[in-house]
């Protein structure tokens, strides 16, 4: 149940464009004290939207469906949220994290372009420390441990090791991590896709 209550849910303002993702379990307490409606994601109601009641009388139709249950009902897992009235795009940065490096650069070496697990990556410094260079996202790359003791301190010039992409500061968005870790739900498609039918694909 616990595994199923941290599941991502896509979070909608109230003009329908996606602006960041909450747990299952957030998304409960939203629809239980009325501050979002769940988006219905298939079926003959699709992008209908349900209160807390409505979402009840839904779910007791899909019992194929990961079902949340309690002892009065089960509720179907819900994988969209419109807000009840924050209509804002929020304007976030990309948190400055070891992982969050490895999910830009894809978990790729910028150096020998080898794509290795987590455990096995290491951070770089493309102008090292000791010559004034700075722990930013413009100057921090993905390497592997080989190409990291390789570079050592050396400019990259001097060690004849250039980045294969030049190293920046991700733009957010609501799937930042989620795609690449599996995540991500396919019905969110319809609102992240500026080709498809949905609201525009959100970066800021």
């Amino acid at each position: 149940m616990s595994t199923v209550l941290e599941r991502p849910v896509l979070v909608l303002n109230r003009y329908w464009q996606p602006v960041h993702t909450c747990t299952v379990r957030r998304s409960l307490h939203l629809l239980c004290t009325g501050g979002a409606l769940v988006v219905q994601t298939d079926g003959e109601e699709r992008f209908g939207t349900h209160d807390l009641a409505s979402w009840i009388r839904h779910s007791a139709d899909c019992r194929d469906e990961t079902m949340i249950h309690s002892a009065r009902f089960s509720l179907r897992v819900p994988k969209v949220l419109v807000l009840s009235w924050y209509d804002r795009v929020p304007r976030l940065e990309v948190k400055f994290t070891r992982r969050n490096v490895f999910l830009r650069d894809k978990f790729t070496c910028q150096y020998c372009a080898k794509v290795l697990p987590e455990h096995q990556l290491n951070l770089d410094h493309v102008m090292p420390r000791d010559k004034g260079g700075r722990t930013t996202w413009e100057n921090i790359v993905t390497s592997c441990f080989r190409c990291n003791t390789r570079k050592a301190n050396k400019l990259p010039q001097e060690a004849g090791m250039l980045p294969r992409s030049k190293p920046f500061a991700p733009r957010w968005r609501p799937l930042f991590g989620l795609q690449e870790n599996g995540l991500a739900d396919e019905s969110w498609d319809h609102f992240l896709q500026p080709s498809g039918s949905g609201g525009e694909k959100l970066s800021a």
